[in-house]
């Protein structure tokens, strides 16, 4: 029996930056402690409790970044459709578009394309690259 997933050959990502996956409906950016302090340092903001207060709301007992009333990540700049903290942005973020709800079948990575103009497209990730952001985080 084959237990190599159904993406073995690799998957094509190339980020358009075109913010889609910073907007929309609402739900959650996780983050943990160490991303937290190192988007408040990326913001000038030294207090982490100030900063928590102004950008992240408790969900639980985990943390997520806060939304405008749009769905719009806080960080998400509406009129550039950047992201101003890209340098921190925490590890959901960084392993977009490689999370398992995406990748449990054909299915489910077509659906990624077409929502994500950057899926499907560019540049062939091989099965370790994308294994290895796959891991970073279970979405």
């Amino acid at each position: 029996m084959d237990s190599a997933p159904w993406y073995q050959a690799g998957l094509r990502f190339e980020c358009s930056q075109c913010g889609d996956c910073c907007t929309g409906a609402p739900g959650f950016v996780w983050g943990n402690k160490e991303e937290i302090a190192e988007l408040a340092r990326q913001t000038g903001e030294e207090n982490i409790s100030v900063f928590e207060e102004k950008y992240v709301r408790q969900v639980g007992i985990r943390k997520s970044l806060k939304e405008f009333s749009n769905g719009d990540c806080v960080f998400f700049d509406g009129e550039e459709r950047t992201c101003k903290v890209y340098g921190a942005r925490p590890r959901q973020c960084r392993t977009w578009p490689f999370w398992d709800s995406n990748l449990k079948s054909p299915a489910d990575w077509e659906r990624t394309c077409q929502i994500c103009p950057g899926s499907g497209r560019g540049r062939l990730h091989q099965i370790e690259e994308i294994e290895a952001r796959r891991t970073v985080l279970k979405i």
